[in-house]
């Protein structure tokens, strides 16, 4: 999950973790569906940290981010261009325009996409955009792993922050206070299973939460694949020196079976 800076890009804030507790733990679920032939798109990109760890195992593979000033700091940080087939790429391109993302996939052809809070980001408003931009990326045989911050995780951050109500975050997500979050250990957890296709009303199995995070891509004509909830690390630490570890959910959509 992103803040918005003031230039209307991102900074990963307290998600800019280490690709070895995020994007590390991520792949074990989503490699058994992704085509290792494709390209990966990382969408928001961010620091780029996560995108040199998946350029390790996918290429080619393309960092996306909407501020120009952090895509420069990424590539000043991974060094772009070093290191042959492991270098990603990294575009100035907005995750919630669908054309670009055509255009992106007329290049590419089918890709996958790794999309780590993205729909949180952005609102309501522009979810339906974002999973119109991830079925084009797809297209026909590209998988999305889809992973976001669960409710619960939303409350406790809200609580840290002091705001009576997550809707009520003042500014970004790294406001001075997370540190003081009571233990989250108790609500972390780790399952996996297939989930039953989820359409625009919420129909299907799985938990409300995770139909909940399906509907704008079942809208945009993709199936759920897979589904289920894990600890999502954070780059904050609790009084008892533990890592801050907040609960999230996450899907797997894709056209294919």
């Amino acid at each position: 999950m992103n803040a918005t800076l003031e230039d209307g890009g991102s900074s990963q804030g307290i998600w800019s973790t280490d690709p070895a507790i995020t994007a590390a733990v991520h792949m074990p679920i989503f490699e058994k569906y992704f085509a290792p032939d494709l390209p990966l798109v990382d969408a928001d990109c961010g620091n780029g940290a996560q995108t040199v760890f998946l350029a390790g195992r996918f290429h080619p593979c393309v960092g996306i981010d909407r501020s120009d000033a952090v895509l420069d700091r990424a590539r000043t940080v991974v060094g772009e261009g070093e290191g042959g087939r492991s270098a990603p790429d990294f575009r100035q391109l907005d995750a919630a325009d669908p054309g670009a993302m055509r255009r992106l996939h007329d290049e590419l052809g089918d890709a996958n996409v790794y999309l780590r809070g993205v729909l949180q980001r952005g609102g309501p408003g522009s979810r339906p955009r974002v999973a119109e931009s991830v079925a084009a990326l797809v297209g026909e045989r590209g998988r999305a792993f889809v992973v976001e911050a669960a409710p619960a995780a939303r409350a406790a951050l809200a609580r840290g922050a002091g705001a009576a109500h997550p809707a009520d975050l003042p500014g970004p997500l790294d406001s001075p206070g997370l540190s003081d979050l009571p233990h989250m250990s108790h609500m972390s957890h780790t399952s996996e299973g297939p989930v039953a296709p989820v359409g625009p009303e919420g129909a299907g199995g799985g938990s409300a939460e995770l139909s909940e995070l399906a509907e704008p891509f079942a809208a945009a004509g993709l199936r759920v694949l897979a589904g289920g909830s894990l600890p999502l690390s954070t780059t904050e630490f609790e009084p008892d020196g533990s890592r801050l570890d907040l609960p999230s959910n996450w899907l797997v959509v894709g056209r294919g079976d």
